[in-house]
């Protein structure tokens, strides 16, 4: 028997399960199987050159008529997502591609399953390879190592390749097997996730900017506090750091527009803004006072966003030395940075990188000494412009997220870090730590064309950044025409949840359908993605797709739909623009099978029926196995359904949970259900025919409000912590609903509710 690879390189074309992928696969590509448990199924692209140098572009053959998603870079520091069907479609520094194919290793026939195929360019020694297309169609892979003096003439594991016929095992399957190969970072189920994810929290940016000092940290906690909704962490944003700029002023206008980016830091402590209180009563405040249980406060990787004083007071033993920052082509292809325009002319303060550890060090020692619990470090992906001379970009990034999280570990125990303005692969193929990172650029509250952008770039994201940590959808503004649609997207996303309000502008009644009384929340357990049938459409631009983005609570399956259309990211003008100032309303429909993994929920027996709980219209449907429910929405509108198996608990009896009906990840308030049966006899009736046995089924529900589940049944008695309580049943839907008090003092609380039927 010959056991044929399901990926090879035939006769110069790259096939995968039966089907081509790539023709005219060029005789220096080299195609490397995966060895090892968990690569069997996958192989490595690699390639060879005539000379060394420090950056190659390798074609890797035409890929034409076939869908795929990639997300790539459209700046320095952010990736968004893109689809296409050839090679030319492919954008500049594509860090991941997903594509869709038909298995045809029996043959061409209809019903063949479709084969997905993940390609992830690689790290290799001090070389980044990335994908790109050209004019011919051609898929390249551009390799490069930021220094000059650093070069080669090949690279044999440059692109992992894995396929398979479900997409998110696929990914995760080549990710786990990246991080065997690579050895240098860890897939994000090996880290402790810190534990800010499960507290709602507020963020000084988008309220103050730089502006922040003390008293607003003060008046905005007290703001959200009297209103009934406590942050229970609080991230000090920038502007809390000491700073000088010895830019001149006569430089032209462009980089004076982004003279702020030149600033460096001159000290690790605060600034005169904090000096009055100081840093270190402001956090006592919060958490006595305001019974905050965690603070973060923001730095740059590099310090500031202009690095480190070089031979500043206090500064001289980092060591530090002005760089001048040189972007890759790939970069500078796609969509120009005014920070960059800025650092070029001024330069920027890099701490040398075998005093860095020292510099982190005793920046979080005395941030800790303050009571700190952890940092947001932004502007990471400035490392890879400084490689000149340090070996390149990927030793450099490397040295500087090694010391971060020796840091970290060090002086933060919770694990408490956010990566941020890090989506390049140089940083995440090196992070064995950072369990958190922010999905997708800024939420910018005054631009019209960015709140759609933002809830499909987070999710199209997340496909991949889930792979290494767990993504950040980033603050919002309670307070804004789009506040639900933001806050949906969070509550389904699995993201942490927190505003950035300014004082005294809240929505308190969206809040509470965020945040619990005791200032928690009802968290989604996975990264939020998109299902399988909107991998390859484009939400955001084709005028006809709505987005559907699945997670999964304990119990049940959550599906968020929203309409996204009318802006996106242009390749031509190189920046983000509304390209339908009218979207139109759209229809779509949610299955049960949306949710990925409904059927590990479900457990064994399950027959596929399932009840959905509509969170905005409050409908509650039972939905037999393969049926489908319809969805209409305009553009920035939003639903939530909510998937629950139903079991059958008796002959006849069916039950499914669904959770408290008034918070939008409903489902998230049921830690666990049981169903007792209360005898193994059977009764015999006069008639002769017998019944089966009552059962009681038990929750675990953290929360309070209106709970419900279905049940096709009118229950006994219903008990919440042993107390009989009444309840409202609907014979028409099944929908059992009752009311589940606020807990006294316990945090994260959990009620036992009973149901006897």
């Amino acid at each position: 028997m010959t056991v044929t690879p399901k990926i090879s390189i035939n006769d110069g074309n790259l096939v995968v399960h039966g089907k081509t992928i790539l023709r005219g696969v060029p005789d220096n590509i080299i195609l490397t199987p995966g060895s090892g448990v968990g690569l069997v199924t996958g192989a490595f692209i690699g390639a060879t050159a005539s000379e060394s140098k420090c950056l190659h572009v390798f074609p890797v053959g035409v890929l034409e008529d076939t869908r795929f998603m990639c997300l790539f870079r459209f700046k320095l520091w952010w990736m968004t997502q893109r689809m296409g069907t050839c090679g030319n479609d492919i954008p500049l520094e594509t860090q991941f591609m997903l594509v869709e194919s038909k298995d045809t290793t029996e043959g061409e026939h209809e019903d063949a399953p479709t084969i997905y195929t993940v390609f992830l360019p690689l790290l290799e020694g001090q070389f980044r390879a990335v994908l790109q297309g050209n004019e011919k169609n051609e898929m390249e892979i551009c390799l490069e190592s930021g220094d000059n003096a650093v070069e080669t003439n090949q690279g044999l594991y440059l692109v992992y390749m894995n396929a398979g016929t479900n997409p998110f095992e696929v990914i995760n399957q080549a990710v786990k097997a990246v991080e065997q190969h690579l050895q240098t970072f860890h897939h994000r189920e090996k880290k402790k996730l810190p534990s800010i994810i499960d507290w709602f929290g507020w963020c000084t940016w988008d309220a103050f900017y730089t502006d922040v000092t003390a008293e607003g940290v003060e008046d905005g906690l007290r703001s959200l506090s009297e209103g009934g909704v406590r942050p229970r962490f609080l991230i000090i944003d920038d502007g809390w750091q000491q700073i000088g700029n010895e830019a001149p002023k006569d430089t032209n206008c462009v980089v004076q527009e982004g003279a702020q980016f030149a600033n460096r830091l001159t000290g690790i402590k605060e600034n005169k803004k904090f000096q009055t209180k100081g840093l270190k009563h402001v956090v006592e405040e919060a958490k006595k006072q305001h019974n905050v249980k965690y603070v973060y406060v923001w730095h740059a990787l590099a310090g500031y966003w202009g690095g480190v004083q070089p031979a500043g007071p206090g500064l001289e033993h980092y060591e530090t030395a002005l760089a001048y920052p040189v972007q890759s082509p790939g970069v500078m292809g796609n969509q120009p940075d005014i920070v960059m325009d800025s650092l070029a002319v001024h330069g920027l303060g890099l701490v040398h990188p075998k005093k860095v550890f020292n510099f982190y060090n005793e920046l979080h020692a005395y941030l800790a000494s303050c009571g700190v619990d952890g940092v947001k470090v932004d502007v990471q992906n400035i490392i890879e412009t400084l490689g000149a001379g340090h070996g390149g970009r990927v030793s450099l990034t490397r040295s500087y997220v090694q010391a971060l999280e020796a840091s970290i570990a060090r002086n933060f125990p919770d694990n408490g870090c956010i990566a941020c303005m890090n989506h390049n692969t140089d940083g995440l193929y090196s992070s064995k730590q950072t369990a958190l990172v922010r999905a997708s650029d800024d939420y910018y509250p005054r631009d019209p064309a960015s709140h759609t952008i933002h809830i499909s770039s987070v999710c199209y994201n997340s496909l991949f950044l889930g792979e290494f940590m767990q993504p950040d959808w980033d603050m919002f503004h309670s307070l804004h025409p789009t506040a639900e649609y933001h806050a949906a997207a969070r509550a389904v996303g699995g993201s942490p949840i927190y505003v950035s309000d300014k004082p005294g502008n809240h929505n308190f009644e969206l809040l509470k359908k965020l945040v619990l009384p005791d200032g928690s929340v009802l968290r989604a357990q996975l990264p939020g993605r998109p299902t399988r049938d909107c991998l390859f459409v484009d939400p955001a631009r084709d005028g006809t797709s709505l987005l559907k983005i699945w997670n999964v609570n304990k119990c049940t399956g959550v599906v968020g739909v929203f309409n996204c259309q009318g802006a996106g990211w242009c390749k031509v003008i190189k920046k983000t623009r509304i390209h339908d100032a009218s979207p139109g309303t759209l229809t779509s429909s949610v299955q049960a099978t949306d949710v990925d993994t409904i059927d590990q929920l479900a457990g064994p027996g399950w027959n596929g029926d399932s009840v959905v709980y509509c969170f905005r219209s409050g409908e509650v449907v039972r939905l037999p196995k393969g049926a489908s429910l319809p969805v209409t929405l305009k553009v920035l509108e939003y639903e939530v359904f909510h998937f629950s198996p139903v079991k059958e608990i008796v002959t006849n009896i069916s039950f499914a949970p669904i959770g408290l009906l008034d918070m939008i990840n409903s489902g998230g308030a049921i830690d666990q259900y049981e169903v007792h049966l209360a005898s193994e006899k059977k009764s015999e009736h006069l008639d002769g025919e017998s019944q089966s046995s009552t059962a009681t089924v038990s929750l675990k529900i953290r929360g309070c409000g209106r709970f419900g589940v279905y049940i096709s049944q009118r229950p006994v008695k219903c008990s919440v912590d042993s107390a009989n309580t009444g309840f409202d049943y609907n014979s028409e839907s099944g929908l059992l609903t009752l009311n589940i008090p606020v807990p006294l003092e316990e945090e994260m609380y959990r009620w036992n509710v009973e149901i006897q039927v």
